[in-house]
């Protein structure tokens, strides 16, 4: 991911409670890929971005596309017809 997209991702673990540290994958270029580790010390720390983006998608809700709209909507309501 871009640094951008690290900053997103980094904001969205914090008010979930997720824990990880965002850093670039190359400690040298920062303007690389950035991943998210388990800890800051690049010697020791473990690649954990797939375990984070995973845990995020969980709180995202599905998208139901079949069934119709809650809340307020603008329109007409249709009346039924008149049995004669």
């Amino acid at each position: 991911m871009t640094a951008d997209e690290a900053r997103r991702v980094e904001r969205v673990m914090r008010s979930l409670g997720i824990s990880g540290v965002v850093a670039p994958a190359d400690p040298e270029d920062p303007s690389g890929e950035w991943s998210v580790f388990d800890e800051a010390d690049p010697g020791t720390r473990r690649d954990k971005t797939a375990e984070v983006l995973a845990a995020i998608a969980e709180h995202v809700p599905e998208q139901d596309t079949g069934s119709p709209r809650r809340g307020p909507m603008r329109g007409f309501a249709g009346l039924p017809p008149r049995d004669r």
